[in-house]
């Protein structure tokens, strides 16, 4: 009978482990299940457009779920002037720092960037507008589901109690878009991303070849070095300037010599070095600018897609593809001497998310310098024998210039700080949204 007791302890013992076991399972899927479901609700939002006669459909999707949530959806309606938004308002305190976030999924919409985004547009309590709108930009990641963010943390104006939160989508006919998990939360004040970026002047004569080049330039890098230097841009063609040497005679592979000498410089810096050679692929001869990490690994290059007649007459051939770069303080991207002339080089770059556009050049126009760092709001860093070296902010104005007598210079950029302009607000988050539609530019 003992016996028989026992073994029924054990069994009963046994089972609650397995149903301990059951629950313990059931408690984690209910956690799992809690972490993807959102306290968004689509039944706050409402619509509104601007008349009538433009506005696209509007409807909560109950067949769209996001995070637990049905989706605020908005088709064209066969409508290529279609234009409205689904708005919500809602109070915040002023002076205190808001993340904005809303996540989307667009179905056959071509040009996104223009028809689909965000507004804020703060009040007082007498409901009259403080400040400008807002317009937050769409960033270059995307969720774990695939859907693409919208996404900027913004200090509330003083005497600002409402933020009006607006959805929008227009000007595509045959699209839609589903808005989901939209959050206006309060967080704290963004801390500086400070990147510190170095050019230098130098134009090698009479030079014995292509490793003399490099051990002039090498001297000024750890000079850079010395300074801490996040990224430092070289010129154009670094191992042919000053040779004699012809396009063909001065390339060499990639990864090769020049990228191993630089790793070394790299490294031994701890920082990123841009510099322009000459790359031989086969029977292929490229203008190409490459991407040294810290470690003294090849990162990227970059093969120049403009060519003035005179490098083609000499045998180059154009590059296809314009790359954009992660880094440890941001996305950066090269341009090579003749592409600052054309507008779409910097601007393809600008709309793949580059914060740091770094530019070997030989010599150019200052002019078209400048406008490409205004047009395009990014930070432009040039390395030049013929021009000026120098760090270019968003303005186009010159913060550091390298010269023959002060052949290093280094400038500290906050890539977190908003730049406005005096009527447009955030110029840099408007381009994108405003830019002429592919029709129109064909």
């Amino acid at each position: 009978m003992r016996k028989i007791n026992v073994l029924l302890t054990l069994v009963l013992v046994s089972c609650l482990i397995s149903s301990f076991g059951r629950k313990s399972e059931l408690l984690k899927i209910s956690c799992n299940s809690a972490e993807q479901t959102s306290s968004f609700n689509p039944e706050e939002w409402q619509f509104e457009s601007q008349r009538e006669e433009i506005a696209p459909v509007y409807f909560i999707n109950n067949d769209l779920i996001f995070r637990g949530r049905p989706t605020l959806t908005l088709s064209g309606n066969n409508k290529e002037h279609a234009n409205g938004c689904w708005f919500k308002t809602i109070t915040v305190i002023p002076d205190q720092h808001y993340r904005f976030r809303v996540y989307y999924k667009t179905e056959n919409v071509s040009q996104p960037w223009r028809s689909v985004l965000a507004r804020i547009i703060w009040f007082d309590e007498s409901d009259n507008q403080v400040g400008r709108a807002e317009y937050p930009r769409t960033i270059q990641t995307f969720s774990p589901e695939g859907w693409e963010i919208i996404e900027q943390v913004y200090k509330v104006p003083d005497q600002a109690l409402k933020a009006r939160l607006e959805l929008i989508y227009r000007w595509e006919g045959n699209g839609r878009v589903h808005f989901g998990d939209c959050s206006f939360n309060e967080v704290d004040k963004p801390s500086p991303r400070l990147v510190r970026l170095a050019t230098i002047h130098h134009r090698p004569v009479k030079s014995k070849g292509a490793w003399d080049n490099l051990e002039q330039f090498a001297s000024f890098l750890d000079k850079a070095g010395e300074v801490k230097a996040d990224i430092v841009c070289l010129p154009e063609a670094i191992t042919m300037v000053g040779t004699g040497h012809s396009y063909h005679s001065s390339s060499e592979p990639v990864p090769g010599p020049t990228t191993k000498f630089l790793g070394q410089v790299a490294r031994r810096n701890n920082m990123y070095i841009v510099a322009g050679i000459l790359e031989k692929e086969g029977e292929v001869l490229y203008n190409t600018a490459i991407l040294i990490d810290r470690n003294g690994e090849l990162a990227g290059k970059y093969r120049k897609v403009s060519l003035p007649r005179e490098e083609i007459e000499g045998g180059i051939t154009p590059g296809k593809h314009l790359p954009v770069f992660e880094t440890d303080f941001g996305r950066i991207g090269m341009m090579i001497c003749w592409d600052v002339s054309f507008p779409e080089v910097a601007r393809t770059l600008t709309l793949k998310g580059a914060e740091v556009i770094l530019m070997p050049i030989w010599g150019g126009n200052i002019t078209m310098t400048r406008a490409r760092a205004i047009e395009n709001q990014v930070y432009l860093v040039t390395s030049t024998y013929n021009m000026k070296s120098a760090v270019f902010n968003l303005e186009g104005e010159i913060l550091v210039e390298a010269t023959e007598d002060n052949q290093v210079v280094v400038a500290d950029v906050d890539l977190n700080k908003q730049m406005l302009w005096p009527w447009l607000g955030d110029f840099k988050n408007r381009i994108r949204r405003e830019l002429p539609s592919h029709e129109a530019t064909r």
